[in-house]
């Protein structure tokens, strides 16, 4: 996952519009727009100090998922932290629900791979 990857993720695990990045962080809003492309380009170093401070986040985590102290392993996938976060609403018995289906699918997966 690169730097337009990652800081999808953590604009919809924070809730927060392109435009209030901008206003947070000082960035021009078409910039960022721009950073979010598909053919989109890669951020100044300023840039990226700006828009990660702005998020909370380290500059290291927006382009390559890793935070600072955790260099040896890589972050989870970032729908993880939505998943997460939404996990933490639910009631104990709605979170065993949620944990038995991704099990049961994890399991599902595996049988058809072990089919092939």
């Amino acid at each position: 996952m690169g730097f337009k990857e990652n800081l999808k993720a953590e604009l919809a695990f924070k809730n927060i519009l392109i435009k209030e990045l901008a206003s947070i962080s000082g960035v021009n809003r078409r910039t960022i727009d721009n950073y979010m492309r598909e053919d989109g380009s890669i951020p100044s170093a300023d840039a990226a100090v700006r828009i990660a401070g702005a998020l909370g986040v380290t500059v290291e985590y927006l382009i390559n998922g890793n935070e600072q102290n955790e260099r040896a392993s890589p972050a989870p996938f970032p729908d993880s932290r939505v998943v997460l976060k939404n996990m933490e609403a639910l009631n104990k018995r709605d979170r065993k629900i949620v944990i038995n289906l991704i099990k049961s699918l994890k399991d599902m997966e595996d049988s058809e791979k072990k089919a092939k």
